[in-house]
């Protein structure tokens, strides 16, 4: 799945799909799903699965591949799990079709991976669908699993109770919110540039490092009028990226606040790299520097411990997992996937808010919990 892309795609052929169905272009369901022409399969080559010349023409992307495909826009039914929030409830079909591409361009993605899920804040995507078609708020929420776990996370739409057993109590009671930041320039120019809220963009207001402030030029951290600036989260890239003069400035702090703990820097593949004899585990993992991340309105700091802030890169090596992203970068902070594992994040578009849970390791649980059936 992806915060930043419009349309769901997958290898179509891997699936029965007895009632799909294109989408003709110049329809009025073409252009609510933002399909940009009418197809020509004979122009593509490869010619992508099930392209029908005269569909509705999209442009989808795998990310990981630095690949971008356009194809016709097709529908079928989607059909969905209910849950209580601790087990899975009925299963229910939706009572229009869903919209999606055909593509077999899975190059670099997760192994055993079919596809990919947009979910940026369109009319396509499969919250907006789902909220709309089963009369649900609109929000929706992702846990995703620690990469090192290989077991599926998790994503509800509409609201909660989040509940991951062991831990008995609701997820959503306690997260830390902010207010999503409207955003006119499109980053991401495979889309047209009409939707402010393409992608999910806050704003952060302070970053410390074991309680002390990271100096650095606040001013990255807003938007300005052309667009650069700001944060973003981000399930395509891997780990968190700062602009250069913030990264410089948390390199730095990390590595003074790591050599009062004692911990022992070694050469790496990232800048920041240690002796992991040297650091001692929890059960958020290696013991290292906390993080904190002030949100904007926040009443609290959203903090990284050592599961999702270092990376293991051998059994002797441990890395600070963020790299810096440029002097100019479109974004000035992207919060990376690997920081978001093993937090619930939900993203209410009603309130336009953004949600985040502490780690769910300091309540003896993760995002891996499977749900009774």
């Amino acid at each position: 799945m992806a915060l930043g892309d419009q349309h769901t795609w997958f290898n179509c052929d891997d699936f029965d799909l007895p009632t799909y169905k294109s989408i003709s272009c110049n329809t009025e369901k073409c252009k609510r799903y933002r399909g940009y022409d009418c197809m020509d399969c004979s122009l593509l080559i490869p010619v992508p699965p099930r392209c029908i010349n005269n569909g509705c023409a999209v442009t989808y992307a795998n990310p990981y591949a630095l690949q971008a495909v356009n194809n016709s826009l097709a529908e079928d039914a989607l059909f969905v799990q209910s849950t209580n929030g601790v087990s899975v409830g009925l299963t229910y079909k939706s009572p229009q079709p869903f919209p999606f591409s055909c593509s077999d361009l899975v190059r670099y993605l997760a192994s055993g991976s079919k596809g990919m899920i947009g979910l940026v804040n369109t009319t396509t995507s499969l919250h907006a669908q789902m909220s709309s078609q089963f009369n649900l708020p609109h929000k929706f929420a992702l846990c995703l699993p620690s990469t090192s776990e290989h077991f599926p996370g998790h994503m509800f739409i509409g609201g909660g109770p989040y509940i991951f057993p062991p831990y008995s109590k609701n997820i959503a009671k306690k997260l830390i919110t902010t207010k999503l930041v409207s955003y006119p320039v499109d980053t991401d120019k495979i889309y047209t540039i009409t939707d402010p809220y393409d992608e999910y963009f806050i704003d952060i207001k302070s970053i410390s490092i074991d309680k002390k402030l990271v100096p650095f030029n606040a001013s990255f951290l807003s938007i300005n009028k052309d667009g650069f600036g700001g944060t973003t989260f981000s399930t395509k890239t891997p780990y968190t990226s700062l602009q250069t003069s913030i990264y410089t400035a948390f390199i730095s702090a990390f590595s003074e606040a790591a050599a009062h703990r004692k911990m022992k820097r070694v050469d790496g593949p990232f800048d920041l790299c240690f002796n992991a004899t040297s650091i001692s585990r929890s059960k958020t993992g290696p013991v290292v520097p906390h993080i904190d991340i002030g949100f904007a309105g926040a009443k609290n700091d959203w903090r990284l411990y050592g599961a999702n802030s270092m990376v293991s890169v051998s059994e002797q090596v441990l890395c600070l997992a963020f790299y810096d992203g440029g002097k100019y970068p479109r974004t000035s902070v992207i919060i990376g996937g690997y920081q978001l594992e093993n937090y619930l994040i939900e993203f209410d578009l009603v309130s336009s808010e953004v949600g985040i849970s502490s780690s769910l390791l300091t309540r003896n649980t993760t995002c891996s919990q499977s749900r009774a059936i």
